[in-house]
Order: C-alpha cells, then sequence, then structure tokens
C-alpha cells in the first residue's frame, strides 16, 4: 500500500508571501528529492515514494494549487460546506464544487477542531462526505479520542462511534451509484488523530497507535464485505525525530502532520521515513 503525507498547515501562514516562501521550498526540495530517486538502481525504491498532499487555509488554496500543478503534490482543502456541494445562501462556507474549482482534489474532514469548535457531528460529516463525492473529491476522515476518553480507556468506543458516518456513507444513494464499497479506497483516507496528542508533545507508543489502526482497519472490514483495505494514517505530534518509528509499523500507511508541515525540512524529513 503507498504510503501518504499530508501536511495540514491549520491557519497558517499569515501573508501570502510566507505561503509562497513555504510551497515553493517544499516543491523545490520535493524535485530534489525525486531525482535522487530517479537515479537510483532499485525500482524498488522508486515504487516505496510515498504521495505528498498539503491543505492550505481556503484562501491560499488556489495560490497553492496553482504552484504545485507541475508538481507531484496534491493539494487538499481544510473543510467543506455541509449546506450544498455547489452553491446557496450560506455566508462564510465554501462548497466542495468551489474548493475543487480552486484546485483541490481532496478535502479534509472532522479534524478534531473542527469538531470541537464546529461542533461537528456525525450527521454534519456525512452531509460533507457526500458533497465531496458529488463533486469527485477525495476526503480524509479524521478520528481520535481525547484525554479524558484515553484515559478512561474508550477509545475504541470512541472511535467505533465516529466510525460509524462511514458505514452511514454506504447506504446513501450516491455510493450505490458510484458502487462505493468498490472505490472508497480510493475516495476515502482515514487520519487517526488522538485529541491529547495533537499539538501538545504528547504521543502514544507506536503499539498503541497499531493496535488501534488494525482495529479501525478491521471495523471498516466489517462495514462491507468488498470494501477494501483503506489507507490509515496517524497523526499527532508527528515530527522528524519520531516519525520513523511509526514508519516501521506495517499497519501505519503514513501521517498528517501538523506543525511540522510548515517548515519543508522536517515535512519532507517524515515523508522519506515513509518512504
Amino acid at each position: 500500500m503507498q504510503a501518504w503525507v499530508i501536511g495540514n498547515w491549520k491557519q497558517n501562514p499569515a501573508t501570502k508571501r510566507e505561503v509562497e516562501t513555504l510551497v515553493t521550498e517544499i516543491v523545490t526540495a520535493n524535485n530534489e528529492r525525486s531525482v535522487n530517486n530517479s537515479n537510483t538502481d532499485s525500482s524498488h525504491d522508486k515504487a516505496k515514494t510515498c504521495q505528498l498532499m498539503l491543505a492550505p487555509s481556503c484562501i491560499h488554496l488556489s495560490a497553492v494549487s496553482s504552484r504545485l500543478q507541475d508538481s507531484s503534490i496534491l493539494c487538499a482543502a481544510q473543510d467543506i460546506s455541509a449546506h450544498s456541494a455547489t452553491v446557496g445562501a450560506y455566508t462564510g462556507d465554501c462548497s466542495a464544487q468551489q474548493v475543487a474549482d480552486a484546485g483541490a482534489t481532496w478535502t479534509i474532514l472532522g479534524h478534531s477542531e473542527r469538531r470541537q469548535y464546529h461542533q461537528e457531528s456525525n450527521e454534519i460529516l456525512l452531509a460533507k462526505l457526500v458533497c465531496a463525492l458529488e463533486q469527485k473529491l477525495g476526503a480524509v476522515l479524521c478520528i481520535g479520542e481525547t484525554q479524558a476518553q484515553y484515559d478512561a480507556r474508550d477509545t475504541i468506543k470512541v472511535i467505533d462511534e465516529q466510525l460509524q458516518v462511514v458505514k452511514q456513507l454506504l447506504a446513501q444513494p450516491i455510493a450505490k451509484s458510484m458502487d462505493l464499497d468498490h472505490t472508497l479506497a480510493e475516495q476515502l483516507i482515514i487520519a487517526y488523530e488522538p485529541v491529547w496528542a495533537i499539538g501538545t508533545g504528547k504521543v502514544p507508543t507506536v503499539s498503541e497507535v497499531s493496535a488501534t489502526h488494525k482495529h479501525i482497519k478491521e471495523q471498516l472490514a466489517s462495514f462491507a464485505s468488498k470494501l477494501p483495505a483503506i489507507t490509515v494514517l496517524y497523526g499527532g505530534s508527528v515530527n522528524a525525530d519520531n516519525a520513523d518509528s511509526f514508519a516501521a509499523s506495517p499497519v501505519i500507511d503514513g501521517a498528517l502532520v501538523g506543525g511540522a508541515s510548515l517548515k519543508a525540512e522536517s515535512f519532507l524529513a517524515i515523508a522519506k521515513a515513509f518512504s
């Protein structure tokens, strides 16, 4: 399975100039990495190169996607509207059609910060997933437990509840029209991000994350007999120093990276670990 490393820039950087500098540094360094890979004798090494993706804030989406156009790096939105896949009287929202037109091919959905600050429920996320599919956007669905839930050993219970949105998605008319149980692996990525580890420096052990990822994959497979294996990423204080340990696990398929994606050197070091 191909690895993925996704940079979620959140509400960063502050200015257009900083955005241009960052994306140029990432593209340049990634091009150099690709050249080095192409010069190796091993086709196995080339096959292991992971897919990179950047998720800038909505206001910078068009500029970043334009800069990435001639590179192998994909572009994602950080969110889309649940109310309409196209247009409507929804002040402040950006629709799936609008972000796709700006150059995004994926969108992040259900990040813990959206769940916390915007009270996003499974019902809202189901609507967003349908909107994404209608506009041919892939979706990175974030799930994870809080510190209190982790301490109470409710991680699996919380994750199972959050994954119900995928089961609900498979029952939607669009799923049947797209034969989604066959193609979902190409349309959906799950990102397991324990809330207590995001931006805190607290990091669960690799064995803990691996056990959780194994459960996620088993749960997803139980939703449909023909559902293929879905990519499951880890996120939560992933950095250049600990990426190697996570990359060594056969059930961790990549990383959703926050702060470490705001510097080209650390972001690509994580990508190298998963290559």
